[in-house]
């Protein structure tokens, strides 16, 4: 089964990382990835394709990753969101896992684990 990830970044660049990183998964149906440039967009993905994990940028133009983690608890409390910062503090952190997020992490991505992190969610081994 392929774990549908949703990753929200208004950095184009993220989106490139992204699949650069997980180039190998991808191909053996592992994950497939939806990439969101906003909070706004992420929620039409969302509602589209329901994905089993979000990760999201904190820092965007227009609504934040911290309102949409709010906007993500209300509407879809089981649904796990990761947020990523490169702003990473003791304030966001605690701020965001209030929220409900379920890992914190910061910029630049450590991609092996957050492989980890993502096999230890959703199950999945590549």
């Amino acid at each position: 089964m392929t774990t549908h990830v949703l990753m929200v970044d208004d950095e184009p660049d993220a989106q490139d990382l992204f699949r650069q990183n997980f180039r190998r998964e991808m191909r053996k149906g592992v994950y497939s990835f939806d990439f969101a440039q906003s909070g706004r967009e992420a929620l039409e993905i969302i509602k589209a394709k329901a994905p089993v994990l979000v990760l999201s940028d904190i820092n965007m133009p227009g609504m934040s990753g911290i309102e949409l983690l709010a906007e993500l608890q209300a509407e879809w409390p089981d649904l796990p969101v990761m947020m990523i910062t490169a702003y990473g503090d003791a304030a966001t952190e605690a701020k965001v896992r209030a929220l409900g997020a379920e890992r914190f992490l910061t910029k630049p991505v450590d991609f092996k684990g957050l492989k980890d992190v993502l096999t230890q969610i959703t199950g999945d081994a590549t």
